[in-house]
């Protein structure tokens, strides 16, 4: 009897050896394979065209941020109305025909640049007079900046100095779809100095006090 609980035993044993050994050599599960990371997608060339509209863009928020962030109240201040002493500031334009003239300068640049007429209601540099409300005039301003973007998009190195007129002058394309960008420059550094002068911070400047 001590013999037959000997024998089975050694097998019991014998049985999970080798159940062990078959175990071992398994081959380990491999991992999940890893999905490739997506690559980034490609970005288009720039051409003539995508930068100046760029610039366009870039002049575009800056001017329409300045004339959003003034109130309607003060669309009517010129500097004039602060009697500094010994400056001058006769006769210069309020804040609204700053933003007016700014954006019928863009009318006439960039029409010569499309072919595009500029709005029979402009009458003089300063734009419209019957444009009085905040909200007609930014309107006047963001459709000028519509123009400019066509004016940018539709520029190749083919067409850029094709000769537009320019109200009595004639100027290449190229010249009158940046030349409107340099305007925007000069326009918008006066605007801000009217923003600062009522105590407001250009929205540019929030961000970038050096602005």
């Amino acid at each position: 009897m001590k013999n037959c609980r000997t024998l089975f035993a050694f097998l019991l044993l014998a049985v999970a050896s080798g159940a062990l050994a078959q175990g071992s050599s398994n081959p380990p599960a491999s991992a999940p394979a890893q999905t490739p990371a997506a690559a980034p997608a490609s970005q288009p060339a720039p051409t003539l065209g995508s930068t100046v509209d760029r610039q366009v863009s870039s002049y575009e928020k800056l001017v329409v941020g300045v004339a959003e962030a003034m109130p309607e109240d003060k669309y009517s201040f010129t500097p004039a109305s602060l009697n500094i002493p010994g400056a001058a500031f006769k006769d210069v334009r309020t804040f609204s025909q700053l933003i007016k003239h700014t954006a019928t300068a863009n009318y006439f640049y960039w029409g010569a640049a499309t072919g595009e007429k500029p709005p029979e209601s402009i009458k003089g540099p300063n734009g419209p007079d019957e444009l009085k409300s905040k909200a007609e005039i930014l309107q006047f301003l963001r459709d000028s900046f519509a123009v400019g973007h066509r004016a940018a998009k539709m520029l190749t190195a083919e067409n850029m100095l094709d000769p537009v007129q320019f109200r009595n002058s004639t100027v290449t394309r190229i010249y009158a779809a940046t030349n409107a960008v340099v305007h925007c420059g000069d326009e918008y550094g006066q605007m801000v100095e009217y923003l600062r002068m009522n105590g407001i911070v250009p929205p540019a400047s929030a961000t970038n006090p050096t602005r």
